[in-house]
């Protein structure tokens, strides 16, 4: 299942002004819903440590560098992000751990449902049961 992890090169526009990326419906996996962004996260800390039952999500580091640690309950990979013009997409059934959080990391989520507490699972040995 972690094969199906996919890195998306986000559309940059390229000037000698600076760069512009963007994020529209026509150029995401799924239609977007919410979009929500972490910041000042301490370097020792970490995030995320759940599931999602239907959500898919695209994480972007927009600012700095932070690890994100995904896994289908047989294996774990990890993904160093650093570049604002990719996005790691995370799809159904994957449990995500961000963690190493540079000095100034932004990361930015762009996710395909509004905030549903019945959609997470936050216990890593019930999101195991669901892999059996």
């Amino acid at each position: 299942m972690l094969n199906n992890i996919q890195l998306i090169k986000l559309p940059v526009i390229e000037d000698y002004r600076g760069n512009l990326a963007f994020l529209q419906n026509d150029v995401l996996p799924f239609e977007l819903k919410r979009v929500y962004y972490l910041f000042d996260v301490p370097s020792n800390a970490f995030r995320g440590g759940h599931s999602h039952i239907d959500q898919q999500s695209i994480i972007i580091a927009l600012s700095g560098s932070f690890e994100v640690v995904l896994d289908d309950g047989f294996e774990r990979k990890t993904f160093f992000l650093n570049k604002p013009n990719l996005g790691l997409l995370v799809p159904t059934g994957i449990w995500r751990e961000l963690q190493n959080f540079s000095s100034g990391a932004v990361c930015l989520v762009v996710a395909s449902d509004v905030f549903a507490e019945e959609d997470y699972i936050r216990d890593y040995d019930a999101f195991l049961a669901t892999k059996k």
